[in-house]
């Protein structure tokens, strides 16, 4: 087989790259969340999506820090998941960042309905920006990294000259 034509055949595998994408979503600004907290921008605990299957006291601890973490890199993962699955043609940043302001209304909203946080507006409002910017950022860097691997029309282009 042609090489050209070999590689226009190859195809980026969505379901690795999503994991792939959400680990690397949930390490950087999973870090930056930690971050965050440490320098006191933000009262939201790292282990705040663990709320619901730990106890407050064990996730306050470096321990509980590590393990929200690993609960925001996997909820990256899911995330990242569906936004591939979903909206992997859509093009830009804007669709990223609403994507991220979405996830940030389910979990500051909605979750504080169900118990999950501290209700949203009993938060600093320091707390409730600085979340805001976070999932507004992470939602950006899953949306844009995704876009840039489906709906890069250079790639496209050197392809065709190629062949």
């Amino acid at each position: 087989m042609n090489k050209a034509v070999k590689r226009e055949t190859e195809h980026t595998n969505q379901f690795f790259f999503a994991i792939e994408l959400g680990i690397f979503a949930g390490l950087i600004w999973g870090g930056i969340r930690w971050l965050m907290y440490t320098l006191h921008f933000t009262k939201v605990i790292p282990g705040f999506l663990a709320e619901p299957f730990f106890k407050h006291e064990f996730l306050i601890k470096p321990a509980g820090h590590l393990l929200g973490y690993l609960f925001y890199i996997a909820f990256s993962v899911i995330a990242s998941l569906i936004y591939v699955l979903i909206f992997r043609k859509l093009k830009g940043p804007w669709p990223g960042m609403i994507y991220g302001m979405l996830w940030w209304a389910g979990i500051f909203i909605a979750g504080s309905w169900m118990f999950l946080l501290q209700p949203m507006f009993k938060l600093p409002w320091n707390s409730v920006v600085s979340e805001f910017c976070i999932s507004l950022l992470w939602g950006l860097f899953i949306g844009y990294t995704a876009a840039i691997e489906y709906t890069d029309e250079r790639k496209r282009e050197q392809r065709t000259k190629l062949a």
